[in-house]
């Protein structure tokens, strides 16, 4: 069922419904979101609150699609990192013998 939840983002609160599975899910990710707008708006009070949150979904946007595309998004790549990991450590202990 759901149920309303309070966030505040710059200043500003919004009131939405979620149920109990999401709301602190949903929480974090208005924190979240009023961290990034205010690391945009910087010393600037007088930057527009809209244009911020185009700003900051843009810069969500992207991470997404980095993190979708790049070359950790697969298990694969996760492998790679663990046999890279190894390889040092391997090397490393070959020297201290």
């Amino acid at each position: 069922m759901s149920e309303p939840v309070s966030v505040r983002i710059l200043d500003r609160e919004y009131t939405f419904g979620a149920s109990d599975a999401e709301r602190a899910g949903l929480i974090a990710a208005a924190r979240m979101l009023d961290t990034r707008m205010r690391e945009l708006r910087g010393g600037d009070k007088l930057v527009a609150p809209d244009r911020l949150a185009v700003l900051a979904a843009l810069n969500f946007a992207h991470e997404l699609q980095q993190a979708r595309s790049g070359p950790d998004a697969s298990t694969g790549g996760a492998f790679a990192l663990i046999d890279e990991a190894n390889r040092k450590l391997d090397a490393l202990l070959a020297q201290a013998d």
